[in-house]
């Protein structure tokens, strides 16, 4: 695909080290005011709000659509089409004052009536956007208050609007043109679509920004590859060579290597609905049964935090708990003869087809049989993984979530689908809606994170890396992901 736009002169990747040194990536060589952003799949569509997809948000968030407001690489929400925002005591009515002389890149001009067309689009009730459940059906209403305000009227207090708002999911889509969204992209960013290879590339030609957006350079290309190095897979033999790619990459005076945190928390997800593991002795059992550093080292090269809590460190509100369950088979073993398990215990531990679950599978299973627990390894695609695990037919899986403080998405609906049902945990997350004190949030944060380990509803494991690689020169390049995007925005070369 192509878009335009004027500030990007370099070849950049900010890939996983195994897909970076696929043959003939390293080799490239930059065209004159030309980037190449190398991403790890390609995206169905280009339309964010209808698909969950979150190499579409990769592609397009902060590049051709953009939303009220912008989530920095750090995890900050700053103003983005809305100037400021203000709330209600009570945090059920926002009001935004949006940016005056924005167009989208067809020339039209943004105004409240755009804000209100995508966010009634997304509230719909035939709408497929993945934050329709905790976004948009709490929104109430969306008034129109002059072109350049609008408000959003709550049924209840949500902490964390501002951010979600800054997500893929809440982009704002030119009315006339939202229905061919997914094939032409047409936002109000500095970049626009003009052509898409589909099932090759994705290509972005940088020209004209719809409206001024600092300063500029010349023209060039911004080809996109799709799946750069899927085929590395889950096997041994892969992980190896994303190995000796990244050291390659690190040794080669031409790259800069980054690596950086991300909004995602490995678990090992535990169906708290079934016997045994409905008791929480044998779910903390589990915690101390799994050895998390040795996870990380294993299958995750060392690129990676532990975590104790649904929460990742770049999180507002993180609390270090990861050694609330330190890493004790005795204890483990302990913990199952007081509730009454017989060990052996057969379980069955159900594998997505991501590498992290794939490579890191045989290592919880191995660690797993240390306590007496024998998990019988399933490999399933993500069809079955849906129909099963994620619908709660599962003893035990390995699962990375990857969407930004989804705590109370996740962990407030007792029919999520590893069965936690936790009226406290829902007054928890209740009371912080409705608080505005930041002190009062911090404490609220903490409890919540508190009670979700001391619950021991999964074990949470890792926090994985992001590794950014990019030619030495090239500034601007996101080292953390807190959401999925890549800002090229503020991509620049330095000067020689």
């Amino acid at each position: 695909m192509s878009l335009h736009r004027r500030t990007v002169t370099a070849l950049l990747a900010a890939v996983p080290a195994w897909a970076a040194g696929l043959p003939g990536w390293a080799q490239g060589q930059p065209r004159p005011g030309s980037a190449t952003l190398g991403i790890a799949l390609e995206p169905p569509g280009l339309d964010p709000t209808t698909a969950p997809a979150a190499a579409i948000g990769e592609v397009v968030l902060y590049n051709v659509f953009e939303g009220l407001t912008r989530i920095t690489m750090d995890g900050a929400v700053l103003p983005l089409l809305a100037e400021n925002w203000s709330h209600t005591p009570d945090g059920k009515t926002y009001s935004f004052v949006l940016r005056q002389g924005v167009r989208f890149s067809d020339g039209a001009p943004f105004d409240a009536s755009a804000v209100k067309f995508s966010f009634e689009r997304a509230m719909a009730p035939a709408s497929a956007n993945r934050a329709r459940k905790s976004v948009f059906d709490n929104i109430s209403s969306v008034v129109v208050d002059g072109p350049h305000r609008v408000i959003l009227v709550l049924h209840n207090a949500d902490a964390v609007l501002p951010f979600r708002l800054g997500e893929s999911s809440a982009v704002i889509l030119h009315p006339a043109t939202a229905a061919d969204a997914a094939d032409r992209p047409v936002g109000t960013g500095p970049y626009r679509l003009e052509r898409w290879d589909k099932g090759r590339s994705h290509a972005g030609a940088l020209g004209r920004p719809s409206q001024p957006r600092g300063s500029a350079a010349e023209p060039g290309e911004l080809p996109l590859p799709q799946r750069a190095g899927s085929a590395a897979g889950g096997a041994a033999g892969g992980r190896g060579r994303r190995h000796a790619a990244l050291k390659q990459l690190q040794a080669d005076k031409r790259f800069g290597v980054q690596i950086g945190v991300t909004a995602g928390k490995g678990i090992l997800a535990i169906n708290n609905r079934k016997p045994p593991f409905n008791d929480l002795r044998v779910r903390r059992a589990l915690a101390h049964a799994v050895d998390r550093k040795a996870f990380i080292s294993g299958a995750q090269e060392g690129l990676g935090r532990p975590i104790g809590s649904h929460f990742a460190p770049l999180n507002v509100g993180y609390v270090e708990l990861s050694g609330r369950y330190p890493y004790d088979p005795a204890k483990a073993r302990a913990l199952l003869r007081e509730a009454g398990v017989r060990t052996p215990l057969n379980v069955t531990l159900s594998l997505p087809p991501p590498p992290y679950a794939r490579i890191g599978g045989p290592i919880i299973a191995a660690q797993l049989a240390q306590v007496g627990v024998m998990a019988k390894i399933e490999h399933l695609d993500w069809d079955q993984w849906t129909a099963g695990p994620y619908k709660g037919d599962f003893d035990l899986t390995l699962f990375n979530h990857v969407d930004p403080l989804d705590y109370a998405a996740t962990y407030a609906d007792p029919d999520n689908y590893f069965g936690y049902d936790s009226a406290r945990f829902r007054g928890l997350v209740a009371v912080l809606d409705a608080t505005t004190d930041p002190a009062q949030k911090a404490r609220l944060w903490r409890s919540i994170q508190t009670q979700l380990a001391d619950d021991a509803v999964n074990v949470f494991i890792w926090n994985p890396a992001q590794v950014a690689v990019a030619r030495r020169g090239l500034r601007g390049l996101w080292v953390n992901s807190p959401i999925f995007a890549n800002d090229l925005s503020a991509l620049s070369w330095a000067a020689p």
